[in-house]
């Protein structure tokens, strides 16, 4: 399956992590790629209404939301996780791209 960006702003977000959570998600990708919808936890886990949380654990804790869409895995938006919960505005930012999907 492959495993695309929505925007640059995901790419960018990827891209200015530090080199060992860098390769840590880049290895996540590749789990993605390879197993795509059967992927599970710990790696990767359903958040709701298409959404899907890609887990990266070590010195920072990323996720990384994404979707299916076109036989594809879509990386919609990331963030460094500081709190238990998820927080609502990051959350939020996923949904608002994945509605924009709909509209396509």
């Amino acid at each position: 399956m492959e495993v695309r960006f929505f925007d640059e702003k995901v790419k960018q977000f990827v891209n200015d992590l530090e080199m060992p959570t860098s390769a840590k998600v880049f290895r996540m990708f590749e789990l993605l790629e390879r197993f795509g919808h059967t992927l599970g936890m710990p790696h990767s886990r359903h958040i709701g209404g298409g959404l899907c949380e890609l887990r990266v654990r070590g010195i920072h804790e990323v996720r990384i939301f994404y979707t299916f869409y076109n036989n594809m895995a879509l990386l919609l938006h990331g963030f460094i996780k500081k709190t238990p919960r998820i927080p609502d505005k990051e959350l939020e930012s996923a949904r608002r791209k994945l509605s924009t999907l709909d509209r396509i």
